[in-house]
């Protein structure tokens, strides 16, 4: 592990693995020896060459590091990284695993934790109330069994028929899916 004294070269390439054996590849963006915060860019998830995965990473949590590449430092100046952009993609993925968490540990039906992650995917304000998908805060309730007709709420309503629409097409698309695996 690198002290806090140690300090990357902005374009080294650096290996690490996390205290959860995640192993992490990619370019020096940015470090702050203060925090122990490095900032690595790294080849994208999805497997798209154009795009690329940006990793900020607490030294405090890293098992093991490499210097695989060593930059010598230059005059140039870098690229400042959007903090603001960062840090809104980081609140919504935080969003949606806590989405994902409430969905998994739902005492409900699989179609129910299907249909709620659906609605979680295009609607931040969702929760469970029992059984029952609370969405807008009590404008918008879908019961067991998750289906068109069990939601409840004012019908004339933006947010009812938004939700109508989601139902409609979590439905549509399940079906699409299962209609698909018989044909294979």
């Amino acid at each position: 592990m690198a002290a806090t004294a140690d300090f990357f070269s902005l374009g080294s390439v650096v290996w690490c693995k996390t205290c959860y054996n995640v192993e992490i590849e990619g370019e020096v963006q940015a470090f702050d020896p203060q925090t122990k915060m490095l900032i690595l860019k790294c080849a994208a998830t999805n497997g798209d060459p154009k795009l690329n995965d940006v990793n900020v990473i607490n030294l405090s949590w890293v098992s093991e590091l490499k210097v695989l590449k060593e930059v010598i430092p230059s005059q140039e100046i870098q690229q400042s990284l959007n903090f603001e952009m960062l840090n809104r993609r980081l609140q919504k993925q935080v969003l949606e695993k806590r989405h994902n968490l409430q969905a998994i540990s739902a005492n409900v039906s699989e179609e129910g934790k299907g249909l709620f992650l659906a609605i979680a995917k295009v609607i931040d304000n969702i929760r469970w109330r029992n059984t029952e998908i609370v969405v807008f805060n009590q404008d918008v309730i879908i019961s067991p069994p998750y289906h068109l007709e069990n939601i409840k709420g004012n019908t004339n309503s933006k947010e009812y028929g938004f939700i109508r629409k989601v139902v409609e097409r979590f439905f549509s698309d399940s079906q699409n899916a299962i209609c698909q695996n018989n044909s294979q």
